[in-house]
């Protein structure tokens, strides 16, 4: 069974990117274009990885990894936080609030490949 992967990211060009390189390697995606969006996808279903940028309207990736820790079916799920954001302290607000590593924008699409099997224990 392919892993579920649920990606949120407001720029479209960014979430189409993401999208095929995932795909190309077999995983099944849910996509959203803002947090809030992406809520719906925890309702219970399997979902085996979180990949959400940072900064985006509505809620951003830091608030919706703490309400995706909430739900208890998911309070372990990995996270990965995409972002072009230098500032440091916003960086260390997103460890804190539950993501597992943080992949810094533009990223090169092998070594992307390999953090999120990292984080899905596929090595």
């Amino acid at each position: 069974m392919k892993p579920t992967l649920v990606i949120v990211d407001d720029f479209e060009n960014t979430l189409f990117v993401i999208e095929f390189t995932l795909w190309q390697n077999d995983f099944q995606i849910l996509k959203a274009e803002n947090g809030a969006e992406a809520l719906r996808y925890f309702d219970g279903r399997q979902v085996d990885l979180l990949i959400t940028d940072l900064n985006m309207p509505d809620l951003n990736g830091i608030e919706l990894t703490k309400q995706v820790r909430l739900l208890p079916q998911y309070k372990r799920i990995p996270v990965l936080m995409l972002t072009s954001e230098k500032d440091a302290k916003k960086k260390q607000e997103a460890l804190n609030s539950g993501v597992t590593a943080i992949v810094q924008k533009p990223f090169e699409r092998e070594e992307f490949i390999k953090t999120v099997k990292r984080a899905l224990n596929l090595f």
